[in-house]
């Protein structure tokens, strides 16, 4: 992950940036097996990388800025790669950056302290039968983005960091792979120039590693496109690159965090649309066309969503339609995926448990086949008043429907829902059975079973018709009082009197979920966020229109005086 993605940093930068830079390349998982790996890969590189399935990324540890422990993280010991193999996984991605602990002049010196504790992490790793990749991380936007300005400095860095870390690994097994460089990218360059430069970082780096001999000289070295993005440009040119190295065991990688709007929640993408699955299935096509069918293994070295998968800034039933897809589109590509985890999103690191059940059955059940999903995971029915009967459209994902349950009760069929084609309908009776005595929430949670893979989790929710009040802020941050009443809030839009777009994001109406405002459901609050509220025109009365999970649509005014912000409800 490059600055951009450390979540604590990124999402300011990633507010402003507009749906055509949205396209980031690729992720997922392909089929798992249950024994660890070898200390000896294969000799076929395909079939190397395919033993690597499933992977995780120790993100935010030994690529944290400046020490192991800086973004939040224990340190890591064997305990993690104990646990990680106990969990299916079959190899670590361990992200390091380097110059905070290297000379910044010639001869680059990198700290022995620092290059011992990586080898010990890595052999920790290796010892538990985990095939692991090393890289230059977040060394890319912290010096190396900089080549149209400082060249060749830049590139005598860049291969003294390779010569060092080459010397010190190369007579680990050949289930140590490197990577050249984290998510390349170079300020003030033309396309032209972004290509030369990485072309001839991604050259250096195999010369280097492949000329200090021991297990390097047929070790499997992994080389990034662009910002390891997957468009078919970038795609190409690092294919052009590796065609003219005349090595096999070389390796592609390309990461993928989804259609820009979906994965931050921003411009309206509250759900994973049509356009959100065009972007997934076209860019992993694209991987496999240019890569894969041509006998090239590819390591999607990182996936997930730019917000963390425990924000509530994705809703979560999309969310959770998001992994079931990405895992399956990669598998049906051939793609040995690596899950992007900083921050306990997905295994707890003191435990090394998953911290989401549901979501680790999902993504487990993910690398040997499909679970069907439906059109929404909530049925919201009115705190008071007749309940009707409710439709929704279930994604079998070429399964069966089995059944709807309520924990180890089957519903009955006719009398409590009934199915038309995909249309699956319950019925007012069951619904109002299930809402019991309504209270605000969630008031049953039921299970849509299908013929294989993971439940679908349908949540009964009672709500009314939410309540803003007036508030006073400053620009640092505006709490309004809401009264929830049991609904979940989707999106806002934000306008001048004029029409025009105000917040942040500029291009859109919609702003983002998490950095220009935030529900707190326990609390009661909508919190405008000081990003949001500074972005705007002084005594320019600005419009909110709040959008929630039961279609309803509040509307709200604030205007920004100086340090204060005045809030009216209407």
């Amino acid at each position: 992950m490059t600055q951009t993605r450390h979540r604590r940093r990124r999402l300011g930068l990633l507010a402003s940036i507009p749906i055509a830079v949205a396209t980031m390349a690729t992720l997922a998982v392909v089929p798992a097996h249950a024994t660890p790996a070898a200390q000896s890969a294969p000799a076929d590189p395909m079939k190397a990388v395919a033993a690597m399935q499933p992977s995780w990324n120790l993100g935010n540890t030994l690529d944290a800025i400046p020490d192991e422990t800086s973004w939040g993280n224990p340190l890591t010991t064997k305990a993690t790669f104990d646990g990680l193999r106990a969990r299916g996984f079959r190899s670590v991605r361990i992200p390091v950056t380097w110059y905070p602990h290297q000379s910044d002049t010639t001869p680059y010196t990198i700290d022995p302290v620092w290059m011992k504790r990586v080898k010990q992490v890595v052999d920790w790793a290796l010892e538990d039968g985990l095939y692991v990749e090393i890289n230059v991380h977040h060394d890319s936007w912290k010096w190396i983005e900089y080549m149209s300005t400082d060249h060749d400095n830049i590139m005598a860095r860049f291969d003294s960091t390779w010569q060092q870390i080459a010397a010190e690994f190369k007579d680990e097994p050949r289930t140590l792979l490197m990577e050249s460089i984290n998510e390349p990218q170079f300020a003030n360059a033309t396309d032209a120039q972004k290509t030369q430069y990485l072309r001839e970082l991604n050259t250096s780096f195999h010369d280097i590693v492949r000329d200090s001999g021991g297990g390097n000289k047929d070790r499997l070295l992994v080389l990034p496109a662009e910002e390891t993005n997957s468009a078919q440009n970038w795609l190409d040119d690092l294919s052009a690159t590796m065609s003219s190295l005349h090595d096999r065991n070389l390796v592609a990688t390309v990461h993928y965090y989804s259609w820009y709007p979906f994965s931050v929640n921003i411009a309206g993408g509250t759900t994973f649309d049509a356009k959100a699955q065009q972007d997934l299935t076209e860019g992993f096509a694209r991987v496999h066309d240019t890569f894969v069918a041509k006998g090239i293994p590819v390591y999607l070295g990182e996936y997930g969503l730019l917000t963390s998968p425990h924000s509530g800034y994705v809703e979560r039933g999309e969310m959770l339609k998001y992994f079931e897809e990405v895992d399956y589109e990669a598998r049906i590509n051939g793609l040995t995926t690596a899950v992007w985890d900083a921050d306990n999103d997905f295994l707890n690191r003191t435990t090394m448990q998953w911290v989401d059940p549901e979501m680790e059955a999902l993504i487990k059940a993910s690398w040997t086949t499909r679970s069907g999903t439906a059109s929404t995971d909530n049925l919201f029915v009115p705190k008071t008043g007749p309940i009707p009967a409710q439709t929704i459209t279930l994604n079998t994902n070429g399964l069966f429907f089995a059944g709807l349950w309520q924990g180890d009760v089957p519903l009955i069929p006719f009398l409590d829902y009934t199915l038309d084609g995909n249309q699956l309908t319950l019925t007012s009776r069951a619904l109002t059975r299930l809402a019991g005595d309504r209270v605000y929430g969630v008031d049953s949670t039921l299970q849509v079973r299908y013929s294989r893979g993971v439940p679908w989790q349908l949540h009964v929710r009672s709500a009314d018709r939410p309540v803003l009040s007036d508030a006073t802020g400053t620009t640092t941050s505006l709490a309004i009082p809401t009264q929830f009443h049991g609904d979940l809030l989707a999106t806002m839009e934000a306008t001048y009197a004029d029409g025009t777009n105000a917040g942040p994001a500029s291009w859109t109406s919609y702003q983002q979920f998490g950095y220009s405002f935030s529900p707190d459901y326990t609390a009661g609050t909508t919190t405008m966020t000081s990003d949001f509220l500074n972005s705007l025109k002084d005594g320019a009365p600005v419009k909110l229109t709040f959008h929630y999970w039961t279609g309803t649509s509040l509307t709200y005014h604030v205007t920004k005086s100086g340090n204060t912000v005045t809030g009216t409800s209407s």
